[in-house]
């Protein structure tokens, strides 16, 4: 809730506004960097070359830093109209005795009246910046630790800042970035243990430096310009150990932590190189970084994070980690734009201004938030529930699906076995079957002879046909017969039986009435020989009896002659 308000009241110019953490780094060029205080994992991290002019201390093209600054800033989805926390690389460093009575406005024009001594400063206005080193009591004296900046680099990186809606709120420099870094990441937790002396030795592009360190507290400091640009690399190593025996003979202690800041030296193989009583430790602070300074979010792509450099964890933490000393060159040293008055914004309506405080503007944006968001967050209370219950609704009709299939499933397999029932089958077997038996019966309506009638009739559900009948001769049963099979083509009937119906063979000599018993059918002698075949017989036995009253009239042939049908449904 409170980012949100905050983003609105920076989209407003007012308010409190984002801050992000910029450093300048001698060999890695311009980085962008979040780093959690708490987890201390790096958040985000972004770089981008930019070049730095060891000659004038001083970035080399400052539209390039600009555009680079932009990039980054579009990259990491950062809102330009952000407070910027700024290190750049260490200008001038030293230390002066001056009285103790001298005020603080005494001191800072005997810093700077040092500081032009410098050639740097020959040519430019200095901004400086101090602390002090120790007070004695016992003496009229006190040591001051100060730093100094060109005024107009300084000028320059708050126009441009400026240009991009940002604001610089803070200026620092390498040498106690690198100190807070160490402080931060553990690195050198043994050293800087209250009242432990050791010495940080850092290597740069332009020489080396000693600060003789008391914990956290910088007790001494000594620059020796070299020009490491000159010497082959195998000499740069010899030179440095030459020149440092001598100066480390003012600064006796039991440890040393060697930082370099230039590809040219490698920290580990110059570590092994100086011949200096006690242990060292080194950090490499440049190409020769083998591992990470502290771990980072996953969402830092691979390739960048070796280039975290400590200058960039030591400005990202300095206004979350306390460290005993502090440099700052922005001019916003006595003033804390985190908690500043209420800054306000005016605006005509109806001819009149109105003007409102920062405070009135966070609680209009803060009932905004309330009727904006508390609607949403009602509704993304109710949706589990919501998808909950239609959740078991897609699982029971999901249910329901698989149990359809399976059945659809388990009636597939059932009817692909041998001798399944099959729909299709028996509907195309009865209508196959009842046309047989309307051939039949049109077949026996149109071919019965006068002298001809049907004792018995069956049509089974297969096709099969058993036809028995008595005839007064041979030839209307050969007629018959013929004309049934041509009514009926494929049915394979054949004339089964023909024979005389008279017991006696007086009865045929005497030249009295002869009736012919035949069967014509399509069933083989076996299923002939079947329960209904046997009752036929009984049924062709009283007909022929009945035969002896016939006349030869057609249509009493039809009606009184012909026995009831049995037919096999």
């Amino acid at each position: 809730m409170e980012k949100f308000i905050n983003d609105i009241l920076s989209k407003l110019d007012i308010g409190s506004k984002e801050f992000v953490y910029v450093s300048v780094t001698v060999g890695v060029g311009l980085e962008v960097i979040q780093v959690d205080p708490v987890s201390k994992i790096v958040k985000t991290y972004g770089h981008k070359p930019l070049e730095y002019s060891d000659t004038i201390r001083e970035i080399a093209d400052y539209d390039s830093f600009k555009t680079a600054l932009q990039e980054l800033f579009s990259e990491l989805k950062i809102n330009p109209k952000c407070n910027v926390v700024l290190n750049i690389p260490l200008v001038h460093f030293g230390k002066i005795e001056l009285p103790l009575l001298l005020n603080d406005e005494g001191i800072t024009e005997a810093i700077i009246s040092e500081v032009e001594q410098s050639y740097i400063f020959k040519r430019c206005e200095p901004v400086v910046s101090w602390f002090d080193a120790s007070i004695n009591n016992g003496s009229e004296t006190r040591s001051i630790f100060y730093s100094a900046v060109q005024k107009p680099a300084v000028d320059k990186i708050k126009e441009v800042l400026n240009s991009i809606g940002a604001t610089l709120v803070s200026l620092e420099v390498s040498l106690i970035s690198i100190l807070r870094a160490m402080s931060f990441s553990g690195k050198s937790e043994t050293q800087m243990a209250d009242g432990t002396a050791w010495n940080l030795m850092i290597v740069n592009p332009n020489g080396y430096s000693i600060v003789a360190m008391s914990g956290k507290n910088i007790i001494d400091y000594y620059d020796e310009p070299l020009a490491l640009k000159t010497y082959e690399l195998d000499e740069i190593y010899q030179v440095i150990d030459a020149s440092a025996q001598i100066a480390l003979m003012n600064f006796p202690t039991n440890y040393m932590y060697i930082v370099s800041e230039t590809d040219m030296v490698s920290a580990e193989h110059l570590a092994s190189k100086l011949q200096q009583d006690g242990k060292i430790d080194f950090i490499e602070n440049n190409s020769f970084k083998k591992n990470e300074l502290l771990p980072v979010s996953l969402d830092i792509l691979p390739d960048q994070i070796m280039r975290i450099s400590l200058e960039a964890i030591g400005i990202a933490v300095s206004k979350s980690y306390p460290y005993p000393i502090s440099l700052d060159f922005s001019g916003n040293v006595k003033k804390d734009v985190s908690t500043s008055e209420d800054e306000t914004i005016s605006f005509q309506f109806n001819g009149k201004e109105i003007i409102l405080k920062e405070s009135i503007l966070r609680k209009v944006a803060l009932v905004i938030a309330v009727v904006l968001i508390v609607p949403a967050l009602a509704v993304m209370l109710t949706l589990p529930n919501m998808q909950k219950a239609k959740q078991k609704e897609l699982d029971d009709i999901n249910s329901k699906i698989q149990t359809v299939e399976a059945e659809i499933k388990k009636l597939t397999e059932a009817a692909s076995e041998s001798g399944a029932f099959l729909v299709k089958t028996e509907v195309e077997n009865v209508v196959k079957n009842n046309r047989t038996k309307l051939l039949s019966y049109s077949a026996i309506g149109e071919s019965v002879p006068q002298s001809l009638w049907i004792t018995y009739f069956l049509a089974k559900e297969d096709g099969k046909i058993d036809i028995k009948g008595v005839s007064e001769n041979v030839e209307d049963i050969y007629n018959f017969f013929r004309n049934m099979k041509d009514y009926m083509i494929n049915t394979e009937l054949r004339l089964h039986a023909l024979e005389m119906q008279s017991e006696s063979l007086d009865d045929a000599v005497s030249g009295g009435p002869i009736n012919y018993n035949f069967e014509i059918t399509n069933m083989s002698d076996s299923e002939l020989k079947s329960p209904a075949s046997k009752s036929s017989k009984s049924s062709a036995k009283q007909s022929s009896n009945k035969a002896d009253t016939k006349t030869n009239s057609t249509s009493n042939k039809s009606v009184d002659k012909l026995e009831p049908v049995d037919v096999e449904e």
